[in-house]
């Protein structure tokens, strides 16, 4: 993660990459992603830097985990450039901290994606310390959203994340899926509390999920003889892109803010183990 003409400062708007291209294409979608993740924050254990202020973004890296280019750090050659520029390879570290993780011995691949998960799941556990009503607001948020009428869903069935996990084949989201499983308690008093007052949201927001997940679902699939075979094969790509689709229809509907935005990923764990995202076994 050299320096020199591999990584450069961008504002959260992600307008100064607009211009860029192949490993450095970063989409909007990308950057509001990766900097309302962390917090705006380094990723470096123990460092507050801010990336982006009010008057610049000087102290901004938007650092490559594996490499943008083939004389860079963690270089990986079977990588598309599309697979560089994608928010799973992207990490926020101040000038620092960028230069310090040039050390590819002490600082591996392994090593630089537990510090992104780590840094931001410790910035959601503080946001949801200082914003007790967080869910509550994702809640409302994605039950919201306009999608099209669908079949009535059949009843929720609960399941265990961990032979949901393998009968899937998820991988790379399954360790966001082992941490996040704690809040399932949690959103289920949640809803508990918002059904005794008369509340819908529930059966809302979990149908969206449902037909979001069936639209991705059946990009993947198509006429498959396999389908299942298909979902196990593409299941963590599968699970981004329900994110995504999320994400998108929030900052269409006016919904948007980064509280949200980190309440996503809680609520789709939460729908995963309710059997409304991926397979059931």
């Amino acid at each position: 993660m050299q320096r020199k003409g591999k990584q450069q400062s961008s504002s959260f708007s992600g307008k100064e990459n607009s211009m860029a291209s192949g490993p450095r294409a970063y989409s909007d979608k990308t950057l509001k992603r990766l900097f309302a993740l962390s917090g705006n924050l380094c990723a470096f254990p123990g460092c507050h830097q801010l990336m982006v202020n009010e008057k610049n973004a000087k102290d901004s890296n938007i650092c490559h985990i594996e490499a943008a280019n083939p004389d860079g750090e963690r270089y990986n050659i079977h990588m598309t450039d599309e697979q560089r520029a994608d928010y799973n390879n992207l990490i926020l570290l101040c000038v620092q901290h960028h230069d310090e993780t040039n050390d590819v011995k002490k600082y591996t691949v392994d090593v630089l994606k537990q510090m992104k998960k780590d840094h931001e799941s410790q910035h959601l556990n503080d946001r949801m310390k200082r914003n007790p009503s967080m869910l509550e607001n994702t809640i409302n948020a994605l039950s919201k959203i306009d999608l099209l009428n669908y079949p009535e869903s059949p009843a929720l069935k609960i399941v265990d994340p961990n032979l949901k996990i393998k009968h899937n084949c998820l991988k790379r989201n399954s360790a966001l899926i082992k941490e996040y499983k704690i809040y399932h308690t949690k959103l289920n008093s949640l809803y508990t509390e918002l059904e005794n007052q008369g509340s819908i949201v529930k059966e809302k927001l979990l149908k969206n999920i449902e037909l979001v997940y069936g639209l991705v679902k059946g990009r993947y699939v198509l006429d498959s003889e396999n389908p299942l075979r298909k979902v196990q094969s593409n299941s963590d790509d599968i699970f981004d892109e329900v994110y995504l689709a999320l994400y998108e229809k929030l900052e269409q509907s006016g919904f948007w803010d980064e509280d949200i935005v980190l309440g996503i990923r809680i609520i789709m764990v939460d729908a995963f183990i309710r059997c409304k995202i991926l397979e059931e076994p």
